[in-house]
């Protein structure tokens, strides 16, 4: 867990972050999903997850900085997409979701492999509800995968339904989970 001796910086991610935030999700994918998937999902969840650059252009993705490092990122979306990144367009959704009625979506969360177990998820996570939050929203719900479902059961998120998104005939396993924030 963090201390104030290893409390990482959250800053807002901007256009010069993209590279960086990429390579951070290659890795995660590749690294904290394989204990959970088959290599073939593992391959397939890079069509599936991703960079949603518009989450940059809204302000609402942040960045984790620890020792010098970008640890980890995350964000919360006033618009209707529920996951995916640039490239999945058949899930992009730019329609913009009304406080207090529909919940604030919680995308695109993932942690250096190098600073699994250290806090990170958990403070980008309450971070963005936070904003969500003081945006009027009192519900958000995410798209989980199995690695990431024991973070946000911990921090309070209950299954809505689980779905399989299918790649090239390979099913990747996801779970829709929700939360009341803000209380």
């Amino acid at each position: 867990m963090l201390d104030s001796a290893t409390s990482p910086l959250i800053t807002r991610a901007g256009p010069d972050d993209i590279p960086g935030i990429r390579d951070l999700m290659m890795r995660a994918i590749n690294q904290l999903q394989a204990g959970f998937l088959t290599q073939d999902q593992v391959t397939a969840s890079h069509a599936v997850m991703g960079l949603d650059t518009q989450l940059i252009a809204d302000g609402t993705y942040v960045i984790a900085w620890l020792e010098g490092r970008m640890a980890g990122c995350g964000g919360w979306s006033y618009r209707a997409t529920l996951y995916g990144g640039d490239h999945s367009a058949d899930q992009r959704d730019a329609r913009q979701l009304i406080p207090g009625q529909d919940p604030a979506r919680i995308r695109a969360m993932y942690t250096h492999p190098d600073f699994v177990r250290r806090g990170i998820g958990r403070l980008i996570l309450k971070t963005c509800e936070t904003a969500a939050a003081h945006a009027g929203f009192d519900r958000a719900e995410l798209m989980a995968t199995l690695s990431g479902e024991p973070l946000y059961s911990a921090s309070g998120y209950t299954p809505i339904e689980t779905v399989g998104d299918k790649v090239n005939g390979i099913t990747v396993p996801l779970i829709r989970m929700g939360k009341r924030i803000g209380d």
